[in-house]
């Protein structure tokens, strides 16, 4: 359990404004990279044109059973998950695509999952597999 308290959302939102602004889904192909300082700069222009984006949408693969493959394709989401962390989207959005094998690519997921939620951004898993085993 943790010893941070949970936010009280409607007396946040009983204090907000609306903004002018265009939720943007990002594909996670148009990235350039996951780096810091492209992030950054990514941030700024999005914001500067009046975007904000919301959702990272993620295309994954698990077609080799293989433990290293599988291991780099996650690490790619968590790249993913620390990148809408960054530039503040709420969502990263995966879709799987192929599973050689559900049992090693579950717990590399559900990992990605902690993570995303210890970031405060939601996992959302569309495909051939799903979290709960």
């Amino acid at each position: 359990m943790s010893a941070t308290p949970s936010p009280n959302l409607e007396r946040t939102i009983e204090h907000c404004r609306p903004e002018d602004v265009q939720p943007v889904r990002v594909d996670a192909q148009a990235l350039e990279s996951t780096a810091p300082e492209y992030l950054r700069d990514l941030k700024h222009e999005l914001t500067v044109e009046g975007y904000v984006p919301s959702v990272i949408d993620v295309r994954v693969r698990f077609d080799e059973d293989c433990s290293l493959a599988t291991q780099r394709e996650a690490d790619r989401v968590r790249d993913y998950v620390r990148a809408a962390s960054f530039i503040g989207a709420g969502t990263v959005a995966v879709e799987c695509t192929t599973v050689a094998n559900p049992e090693k690519v579950r717990p590399a997921l559900s990992a990605c999952a902690e993570r995303a939620r210890r970031e405060g951004v939601t996992f959302e898993l569309d495909g051939p597999i799903s979290l709960d085993g």
